[in-house]
């Protein structure tokens, strides 16, 4: 790093999206911005230097050349945003400009609005609030000759919005400063959101930045719509839009082939609801939810609706169906799903697996032990502001707590940004400004500091993490939304199992957490697509030197039969299985060998599978599917809404509504890259992963009179720093000749068949 240069925290308060793409530097008064591909540092330009440097736009920057595509994409979106808002502004102060000037008592009034703390002039609000409400803009006796009547017929004459247009009315006979009139558009967002009880990570909804758009484009004179608006002609049109993407889903699922994912809602309000989703290449999307509250206890009941869904999305179309329940009655009723249908699989979710192992590990005493050790330190910074000021001004505006794609996930992801982040917190609990401050000296920051001084403690939780990081490599690859996980998923707990056993070395050591992998991994490890995803992945197909281990394939010979039903194809695909295994014809090509790295499984045989048109139409269904159901965040209030509705049309309405909320939710999953955008682990948001890392162990007022949520520093908006900076499929490399891994399968196969021998 330059001399003199400070890191300094990028707050959420920052929104233009080159911001999580860089890190900001101070160098006494001047900032200075570092790309966080290429790493070049721009000593002036502001962030729009930094966009054009990450777009690729020629001029006043060099372009960079290790931008992701998508990101260089977003980039280029923005810049051309630019034009159209400036236009767009133009426009509006000409509107502004034209306006006849207010009356000066009016314009005295609204700049001296006495008992408004925040000085931001509010909206105008109906006459149900009353006159001595500080939220009244507009009163009577301070408008001169102003009286109801005229008033009424100035509303009638702007418009439903102008009360917000004029509120921007200028001072000193032009507009607000830039500031003061976002402060204004912020306030009356924030005020609506509040008043409706919406979850305030409602903004980051991909949906938010062009409805506000939307309205500013509109101008002054656009017109709201109304209640019946929204849930009449508005949502009408929003289903057929979303039946149309589905469509365009349903259109790829005959060549590509798809997944039937089943997961059980619980709610809060006694029912319990079963949502079906479809996965295919181009995503996932919503079918439908059941109220499975009568049923979910017989088997026979879930295999009749297993078996309708199934029929439904089309039964040629489905290889597997996933569940992320492990009870009994799934069982079983899957059991009798793969007889009426031999074609298709039922397999668990591979992410709740993972959790399972996690909770497992978790459970161990000695890691326990260092959980709990480093859960008291989180417990303590997260309910004092002064302190998590302090901890957020040395990790530059990081959180020591990460939210986990999964509840006990985040155990391990936590300790994990503690490991990264050790040096900052050994750095504050030494400084002055911490020993002089008075939590230094209370029973939690006393044990605070032992801990973060504790060297046997920092090896312990290096110890976890390098036990752990393997297996949340295999999370994070299972629940991308990037790429299909079917490829990949064999290799990747395969290498997460030779990690922990390089790391421990002795047998005895390892062989606890390979017999707590095993266990919770059975199902999945004896599922044939796994084992032929591993097979068709030209990245290890062809690494392997020698035969490969006969689980993988005996994997791919159940695939063939049981997903190609004809025998004569099934004879063709065996023929070409040698043409890929000797690397003949386009499979042997200069291009072919160099893209088994780079290209998507399934694209480098839609490339390069043309001499073997059976075998790569087979590889590219298998290669398309997922291993897990990471849905959306569920909405109790719909579900309630249509249990209680007892009209069949509006029943009928609120399932409409249901459909496209999550289908538009699922469709922002696409692409986006989780972690990115600024997370506060204390919002209610996120507490259902991170309540155990942030929760105060009793809450009382005499406590509360120390903790003032008002004076919490905002964290950083930029995450992406302390995340995995390469694709984790990419990094699992090549080379699978530890037979001790795949033995332990072939053991217990072998232990089976003896039991089964009659003597």
């Amino acid at each position: 790093m330059a001399s003199g240069l400070e890191p300094a925290v990028i707050t959420p308060q920052k929104h233009d999206p080159a911001w999580k793409h860089c890190q900001m530097f101070k160098n006494g008064e001047r900032v200075q911005l570092k790309c966080i591909y290429c790493s070049k540092l721009f000593k002036g330009g502001g962030i729009h230097r930094i966009k054009e440097h990450l777009a690729g736009q020629k001029g006043n920057a060099s372009t960079c050349l290790r931008v992701p595509g998508d990101v260089r994409t977003i980039m280029q979106q923005s810049l051309d945003g630019v034009v159209v808002k400036k236009k767009n502004r133009q426009k509006l102060d000409e509107e502004i400009t034209n306006i006849n000037p207010q009356p000066h008592c009016e314009v005295h009034s609204l700049t001296h609005q006495d008992d408004v703390t925040t000085g931001i002039p509010l909206v105008g609000v109906n006459d149900t609030v009353e006159n001595n409400s500080s939220l009244v803009v507009f009163r009577e006796e301070g408008l001169g000759t102003t009286n109801s009547r005229s008033m009424d017929r100035r509303k009638r004459g702007r418009g439903k919005s102008s009360l917000a247009r004029d509120a921007v009315g200028a001072t000193n006979g032009g507009v607000f400063s830039s500031k003061m009139g976002n402060n204004y558009v912020h306030t009356a967002i924030g005020r609506f959101l509040y008043d409706i009880g919406a979850p305030l990570d409602a903004v980051n909804s991909a949906y938010f930045q062009p409805m506000v758009e939307a309205i500013a484009s509109g101008g002054s004179g656009i017109a709201l719509p109304s209640y019946h608006d929204l849930r009449g002609w508005i949502l009408k049109n929003s289903v057929e839009e979303v039946k149309n993407d589905f469509e365009k889903h349903r259109a790829t699922w005959e060549r590509t082939g798809c997944s039937v994912l089943v997961d059980e809602w619980s709610m809060d309000f006694g029912r319990t609801f079963l949502c079906f989703f479809v996965h295919c290449s181009e995503g996932m999307v919503f079918l439908k939810a059941v109220d499975a509250s009568g049923i979910i206890g017989s088997s026979d009941a879930l295999y009749e609706l297993f078996k309708r869904m199934v029929e439904e999305v089309g039964v040629m179309h489905v290889l597997q169906v996933i569940t992320t329940s492990s009870k009994d009655e799934y069982i079983v009723a899957g059991s009798r799903l793969s007889e009426t249908f031999p074609s298709l699989y039922l397999a668990p979710c591979a992410a709740h697996s993972i959790d399972l192992i996690f909770e497992d590990f978790g459970n161990i005493d000695w890691i326990n032990e260092v959980l709990e050790k480093a859960k008291s330190v989180t417990r303590f910074v997260y309910n004092h502001s002064e302190v998590l000021n302090m901890i957020r001004r040395y990790t530059s505006g990081y959180d020591i707590v990460e939210p986990g794609v999964t509840h006990f996930a985040t155990n391990f992801a936590t300790l994990k940004r503690l490991v990264d982040l050790k040096h900052n917190l050994q750095a504050m609990v030494t400084s002055q400004e911490w020993m002089d401050s008075s939590y230094s000296k209370q029973p939690g920051g006393l044990e605070m500091l032992d801990s973060i001084s504790n060297q046997s403690f920092w090896s312990s939780c290096t110890l976890v993490i390098n036990l752990a990081n393997p297996l949340l490599r295999v999370l994070r690859i299972v629940s991308s939304e990037k790429r299909p996980a079917m490829g990949y998923v064999y290799a990747a707990m395969y290498r997460a199992k030779e990690t922990i056993k390089k790391e421990l070395v002795k047998k005895e050591d390892y062989s606890v957490y390979w017999d707590i992998i095993d266990q919770r991994w059975e199902q999945q490890r004896h599922l044939p697509l796994h084992g032929a995803g591993f097979y068709l992945n030209p990245k290890f197909f062809y690494s392997i030197e020698g035969d490969l281990h006969s689980d993988i394939l005996s994997g791919m010979f159940d695939c063939i039969e049981r997903l190609v039903p004809d025998t004569k194809v099934q004879d063709k695909i065996i023929k070409e299985i040698n043409s890929y295994k000797n690397n003949a014809g386009d499979f042997g090509r200069k291009m072919a060998i160099r893209t088994r790295d780079t290209l998507l499984p399934a694209e480098w045989w839609s490339t390069y599978g043309g001499g073997c048109p059976n075998l790569a139409r087979l590889a590219i269904r298998i290669l398309s599917q997922t291993c897990s159901l990471i849905g959306c965040k569920q909405n109790q209030v719909c579900y309630q809404r249509i249990c209680d509705q007892r009209n069949s049309l509006e029943n009928q309405r609120l399932n409409d509504l249901v459909f496209v909320q999550y289908n538009l939710r699922l469709k922002q999953m696409i692409g986006k890259s989780h972690g990115q955008d600024s997370i506060d682990p204390m919002s209610s948001e996120n507490i259902k992963f991170v309540e155990d890392w942030v929760r105060s162990k009793d809450i009382c007022l005499e406590d509360q009179g120390t903790s003032d949520w008002m004076a919490v520093a905002p964290p950083s908006a930029n995450t992406m720093l302390l995340r995995p900076s390469n694709d984790d499929a990419e990094d699992l490399g090549v080379g699978f000749d530890d037979y001790e891994i795949f033995s332990r399968a072939k053991e217990d196969e072998e232990e089976n068949v003896e039991d089964n021998v009659v003597i």
